[in-house]
């Protein structure tokens, strides 16, 4: 635990490393993301349920590593869990029990795009919970997660850290960019100035929940392209996956025609052909 929080302190120092060279980073992408299609198939096949829990600071690239996980598995079979704010009936609720309705069945993997976890960061620095049910929490996950893995449910759970510096990089940046924008929340701004109160809440969610049942694995994310890289790769470590056998397909030929005459296109309603209007190679 000393070690872990060491490594998670240096959030605080040190600018971005220099990013992968693109050709690099593309190459190693499509590998792992190929090998992420394997794992979806063997999930399938063996009936195996794999959650995976994405946690961090704001900015810290969760969901851009998300989106590279998912990009070419079925939603089938791999879904994203992004749960919105409470509604009032659930804030009556035992605090998990809006969560395990989006674990997995058998064959089935689910990404937590923030989790369970929010009590212990940021519902306990903001005051969205009482300081009695933030203990309760960091009494009661440890037990949630171990019940979760004794049922056979694939448990990994990823910290994002950044540091503050590139942090705040990352929001200048949305905060310039109309594609983006919509990215920066109040609550993000906040983060900035809660910075301490954040790091303080983290350490004491890893000293509760960082267990031997249910590890938490730090992704250093200063540089976005190595921290999705090492996610994948080490998800892929972590799971006893093996190549599954496709079943074999055979296009039938296509039957001769019965006579069936297309309508005319004049009695459609045609999108307008924006492309035409753009320069040709």
């Amino acid at each position: 635990m000393t070690d872990l929080l060491a490594s998670l302190d240096g959030e605080r120092d040190g600018a971005a490393a220099m990013s992968l060279k693109k050709a690099v980073y593309e190459r190693e992408l499509l590998r792992l993301q190929t090998e992420l299609v394997k794992l979806q198939e063997w999930t399938r096949a063996e009936g195996a349920r794999l959650v995976v829990v994405f946690e961090g600071r704001d900015a810290a690239g969760k969901g851009g590593t998300i989106k590279r996980v998912a990009e070419h598995l079925n939603p089938r079979v791999a879904r994203i869990a992004a749960l919105p704010t409470p509604t009032e009936r659930e804030r009556t609720q035992w605090y998990f029990q809006r969560y395990v309705e989006h674990l997995p069945a058998a064959g089935e993997i689910v990404l937590f795009d923030r989790s369970w976890y929010n009590r212990a960061g940021v519902e306990h620095v903001m005051g969205f919970c009482t300081p009695v049910e933030h203990q309760r929490f960091l009494r009661q996950c440890p037990v949630f997660e171990r019940m979760l893995i004794e049922d056979g449910i694939l448990l990994r759970k990823y910290w994002f850290s950044v540091s503050d510096a590139v942090q705040e990089q990352r929001f200048r940046r949305r905060a310039d960019d109309p594609l983006r924008r919509w990215k920066l929340s109040p609550m993000d701004l906040e983060s900035l100035t809660r910075w301490e109160a954040y790091s303080r809440a983290k350490d004491e969610m890893l000293v509760h929940t960082d267990t031997a049942d249910a590890p938490w694995y730090v992704v250093e994310s200063d540089d976005k392209r190595s921290a999705r890289l090492n996610m994948m790769a080490h998800l892929l470590s972590s799971v006893p996956y093996a190549d599954v056998a496709p079943p074999s397909l055979t296009l039938p030929p296509r039957p001769p025609s019965t006579g069936y005459e297309r309508p005319s296109k004049e009695l459609q309603t045609a999108v307008p052909d924006h492309a035409a209007t753009l320069g040709r190679d």
